[in-house]
């Protein structure tokens, strides 16, 4: 029944509605910051490398594979538009953090990146991770926009990707809530912050979606843009920042077990 009605709304309320949902998770992570002890370093690695692998998975299985399909299907070069979208999704959020002060998890008792900033070092981080969670609202609303405009393209492998991006939002209000706990702030600040760093994700799901409907011709690019932007994040933030505690190999087969079920769950429902 749920279903019926899911499927009965439009492309972009849907992802909307996914978009929200991973939000949620975001949310339900940060809430980890009322615990009385804090999660062991030991398990913040390993579920930050399980996003790297939910979030490399996803990069490949929900949007770069079906951008090469699409594009053979439109008469473009297989491999065109997703070589320009990936890079291009890539540059961008190169170009987001050298014109935007942040300040990353793993770099909170270190310097801001980005250009000279006086805000304080809470928002810096919430900064940070709200501009690495633009992409990720971008891929479910891309996913959803190519329901009825292109062959193949399902409202069940749309909510695989939502499914699977919501698995590695839980870490990542984890990561942001935690560090903000650091820094000094309450408990319930510090998960409202955590928290409201996510909130871009269903208005950015929302818009992919949107445009993805009026222009036909931009999904590839548009799929393997979001692809970029994701892998960028991946190698940029969260693998070294998994990889920064001495628990290396733990938070690598967190990796490897992320992408596995990412993979299962894209194959399975898509």
């Amino acid at each position: 029944m749920l279903m019926e009605w899911f499927n009965g709304l439009t492309p972009p309320i849907q992802a909307l509605l996914a978009g929200m949902f991973t939000w949620g998770v975001t949310a339900l992570g940060a809430s980890g910051v009322f615990l009385s002890e804090r999660p062991s370093q030991k398990m913040l690695d390993i579920m930050l490398g399980f996003a790297g692998g939910v979030m490399i998975a996803a990069s490949f299985w929900s949007l770069l594979a079906p951008a090469i399909s699409i594009s053979e299907e439109l008469g473009y070069p297989g491999w065109l538009p997703p070589a320009v979208g990936f890079i291009c999704g890539g540059a961008s959020l190169r170009l987001l953090d050298m014109l935007m002060p942040h300040l990353h998890p793993s770099m909170a008792d270190t310097d801001p990146d980005g250009p000279p900033s006086t805000l304080r070092r809470t928002t810096l981080l919430v900064l940070a991770i709200t501009l690495h969670n633009i992409p990720e609202g971008m891929a479910v609303g891309v996913a959803f926009g190519a329901i009825g405009v292109m062959s193949g393209s399902t409202a069940a492998g749309a909510l695989a990707l939502a499914m699977g991006i919501g698995l590695q939002n839980f870490p990542e209000g984890l990561a942001v809530s935690m560090p903000l706990r650091r820094e000094g702030l309450s408990r319930m600040k510090a998960f409202m912050y955590g928290q409201l760093s996510a909130v871009v994700e269903p208005i950015f799901a929302f818009i992919g979606a949107f445009l993805v409907q009026a222009a036909r011709p931009a999904l590839p690019y548009a799929l393997a843009y979001a692809a970029g932007a994701m892998i960028f994040v991946v190698v940029e933030e969260v693998v070294p920042e998994s990889q920064s505690s001495g628990y290396g190999d733990l938070a690598t087969m967190g990796v490897l077990t992320g992408f596995v079920i990412m993979m299962i769950l894209d194959v399975a429902l898509g």
